[in-house]
């Protein structure tokens, strides 16, 4: 009941003076909007991080070229390429914990057919790598063993090569022509979307690697190789398992570094995510400096408020209010002017928020828990900066308030 009566005096005291009590609101409002804003769209930043790597493929580890050094000073990764289709051979045939690998062969190319001509890039791989990507077909079928052995020139185009192709038809069954060479569609990938760097997913061609090696490519080395397990739980040991394989297959000597990185899609991941992290850390921060702003505002409008009340102070006190009543009677009305600026500042974040979705097409995300934290720490600004003005109205003199005018 005495905090109830102290929240009512409270409130009463914060309508009284709507305009002012609503000024002294306004870092807080803004800031905790802010902050709001600023967490929502990295919060959605890294959903939308996690959703475009899981839909690079399920469970994946990939294995691409290692690095060469010149006079000691490092090239960078992938500027030393010693991958063959003989070490995509080698761990499928060799892993215990892999259920696909499929080597990946790259070559840009014009791919004419339809209604014009349009750059995309072939890739050569094998028959587990539509299960690796998790990739389905919306028409026509997949390459299947017997193509990719006879080296049959059959292709599976993605959505945009086949927007760009064949408007408005159905391409299975049709001619294409890569670098001169005539491939049949035999299936139209499922529309997978762009990946987080923008990068379109449906811009594809799919061949068997044996065809596009001998065909297209014409070099031994490979670009990379994908592999998948059953279970997220076995990519650890799945990655020791290929890292293995692969040193015996280039026949590395123990103390010889390796000549591949293998990677998966949690170290991906974890990298982008780690990037939008502090990018959201120095954003909030910022943001933060109006919630610091909006406290003094608070510290500033209720030590007013102590001298405006001087006289009531004095009067309770007199009736025999003690100095912890006074003290908890500030200290409330400080703390309820946080939460209530608090509250409005989530609102400001919400919209704020949906706004930017809105105008950027981002994704934002606002956890409960963003909700709950804001308000809380609304409530701990009022009570850090309302504490001196408290104590120093719980401190006046009865007497001497009595005579304040």
């Amino acid at each position: 009941m005495r905090t109830k009566r102290f929240v009512d005096i409270a409130v009463e005291s914060i309508l009284k003076n709507k305009m002012r009590s609503l000024l002294t609101m306004l870092g807080i409002i803004i800031g905790v909007g802010a902050v709001m804003m600023m967490v929502a769209v990295g919060q959605g930043a890294k959903s939308q991080i996690r959703a475009s790597i899981d839909n690079l493929g399920t469970n994946l580890i990939v294995v691409t070229p290692g690095s060469s050094s010149q006079g000691g000073v490092s090239r960078g990764a992938g500027s030393f390429n010693r991958l063959t289709v003989q070490d995509a051979e080698a761990i499928k045939r060799e892993s215990l914990l892999l259920s696909g690998v499929s080597p990946v062969i790259m070559a840009p190319t014009q791919a004419i057919g339809g209604q014009g001509n349009w750059r995309t890039v072939v890739l050569g791989v094998s028959t587990d790598y539509p299960m690796i990507r998790d990739w389905t077909v919306s028409s026509g079928r997949l390459f299947d063993s017997e193509d990719q052995s006879s080296m049959r020139k059959v292709a599976v185009i993605g959505a945009t090569v086949a927007k760009n192709l064949f408007p408005d038809q159905d391409p299975v069954g049709q001619d294409l022509r890569l670098r001169d060479v005539p491939f049949q569609i035999i299936g139209v990938l499922q529309a997978k979307g762009q990946t987080a760097n923008g990068n379109d997913q449906d811009d594809v061609v799919l061949a068997p690697f044996t065809t596009v090696q001998t065909r297209l490519a014409g070099h031994q080395f490979i670009g990379q190789i994908l592999a998948s397990t059953a279970l997220s739980s076995d990519i650890p040991a799945a990655e020791d398992e290929v890292r293995s394989i692969m040193r015996e297959q280039h026949k590395l000597a123990p103390y010889d570094g390796d000549d591949f990185t293998v990677r998966n899609q949690t170290d991906i991941m974890d990298a982008e995510a780690s990037t939008t992290d502090v990018m959201t850390l120095l954003l909030a921060a910022i943001a933060g400096i109006s919630l610091l702003v909006g406290g003094i505002g608070i510290m500033n409008i209720m030590l007013v408020s102590v001298t405006e009340r001087t006289r009531e102070i004095g009067i309770r006190m007199a009736i025999g209010a003690r100095g912890s009543d006074v003290l908890s009677q500030f200290l409330v009305e400080s703390i309820v002017l946080s939460v209530i600026g608090g509250a409005l500042g989530v609102g400001l974040g919400f919209a704020g928020a949906k706004t930017i979705a809105g105008l950027t097409g981002w994704s934002t995300a606002i956890a409960p828990a963003m909700v709950a934290l804001a308000i809380g720490f609304s409530a701990a600004v009022g009570i850090f900066f309302g504490f001196y003005p408290a104590r120093k109205a719980a401190q006046l003199n009865p007497i001497e308030a009595l005579r304040y005018e």
